[in-house]
């Protein structure tokens, strides 16, 4: 099945490529045959890259670009990416669209989508998995990454954003060239620097990998506590330390997660629950995130969280499974009766990304509850963006008296 969808192409690899990232919600055999769609595509000729900006800026190559490097610095499903140089000497990266790609995944999805339907009236394991729910997302992502102008305009907001809370000097995105950029084309300034799980060549380099980690944490909380836009693809490669400009970088904003005012209130009780271990408040967000109607057992829920999430609030636990720790979570509210929102386990495995860079590049920062990443809940500029912060307050405090309380009840007098 692994070559079948390495035969079928783009779409089909993309498709592979999650289900090697889902370990939990497919067999193990077949998650550890589908790591291998996370190897590198094979990148299509130059002569095609010739083509596209041709096509795309109506110039050649050479007109464009004082220098374009043949060979790709990196090739995946969607596009691949060369280093250049703009004509003032400007050092770039060009993300470039693989030919035809866009018809090639309409076509596939309609597929796909059908080939989910069969699949969850044949087999109960697909109903439980919630397939079509999961091809839905996939179409969705995949959409939003086939227009490299949204990309773009997601970089520019991640940046003005950094703007307007000054935090633009640490805290960066590339700077799109829009003159170079179209749906098929990006063009955007070129970072060099160190992958945020390179922890060998940072301390090389002599960077302080906790304070950057922090720094770049507090930012992604900030975009999406305020803004909620948050970047939805934190892994290494796409979060970078910047020794040379002593800033941390966050590249690829081709999947970002957005969600609406109403539930914003219901991320920030997710992750203050997180922040002061409450248990109990987890599993009230969970049941008022899905409006589920029917009576949930919120002791029991809270009860089962607990066993899941508290290896994370450890700051030693080094043996912890990150690659189950999602999908059993994601059984565990199934068993509840409860389908979390795409955008809520989008930001879990943000914060599973966060916290794996911490357990090896700053041991002793715990992502779940350093109160320094939210401590822009507690400003005036909170007020600003609609949040309570009074309300905020209260519920950290009422946690921090259900700690005590229960640790008052747990001692001997």
């Amino acid at each position: 099945m692994r070559r079948a969808f390495e035969d079928l192409g783009p779409t089909y690899i993309k498709l592979g490529q999650i289900v090697a990232s889902s370990p939990g919600l497919f067999p193990k055999k077949y998650t550890t045959e589908f790591q291998k769609c996370l190897d590198a595509v094979p990148a299509f000729p130059f002569s095609q890259v010739e083509g596209i900006v041709l096509t795309e800026t109506g110039k050649p190559v050479s007109e464009v670009f004082k220098h374009f490097e043949e060979t790709p610095i990196a090739a995946a499903s969607i596009a691949q990416v060369h280093a250049a140089q703009l004509h003032d000497g400007t050092n770039v990266v060009v993300k470039v669209q693989r030919p035809t790609i866009r018809t090639r995944v309409e076509a596939d999805m309609w597929f796909i989508r059908k080939g989910a339907w069969v699949a969850e009236r044949l087999f109960r394991v697909a109903r439980l998995a919630n397939v079509t729910g999961i091809v839905d997302d996939f179409a969705t992502t995949i959409r939003e990454e086939l227009n490299f102008r949204t990309e773009g305009r997601n970089m520019d907001e991640f940046n003005e954003i950094m703007r307007t809370h000054h935090c633009d000097n640490e805290v960066v995105a590339p700077i799109v060239h829009w003159e170079y950029t179209t749906h098929r084309l990006l063009c955007m300034e070129r970072f060099y620097g160190i992958k945020a799980d390179d922890v060998e060549e940072a301390r090389r380099q002599n960077v302080d990998t906790e304070r950057w980690l922090r720094v770049g944490m507090r930012a992604w909380n900030l975009t999406m506590m305020l803004h909620r836009f948050f970047h939805g693809d934190v892994h290494a490669g796409n979060l970078m330390l910047l020794p040379e400009r002593n800033q941390i970088g966050f590249i690829d904003f081709g999947i970002v997660g957005r969600f609406s005012p109403d539930q914003r209130m219901n991320v920030l009780r997710y992750v203050l629950a997180f922040t002061t271990q409450d248990y109990r408040e987890l599993a009230n967000v969970m049941v008022d995130i899905e409006s589920v109607e029917s009576d949930v057992d919120i002791d029991a829920m809270a009860a089962d969280m607990e066993i899941l999430y508290g290896p994370l609030l450890q700051k030693t636990i080094s043996n912890l499974d990150y690659a189950n720790l999602l999908p059993d979570l994601i059984r565990n509210a199934n068993k509840y009766g409860i389908r979390l929102p795409r955008e809520f386990i989008l930001i879990l495995k943000q914060l599973l990304y966060f916290d794996r860079y911490a357990k090896l590049a700053a041991p002793n920062l715990n992502v779940f509850n350093d109160l320094y990443l939210v401590d822009f809940l507690f400003t005036p500029a909170a007020a600003e963006y609609g949040i309570d912060t009074n309300k905020i307050a209260r519920m950290l405090m009422s946690a921090q008296q259900m700690k005590m309380a229960a640790s008052n009840a747990a001692t001997p007098d």
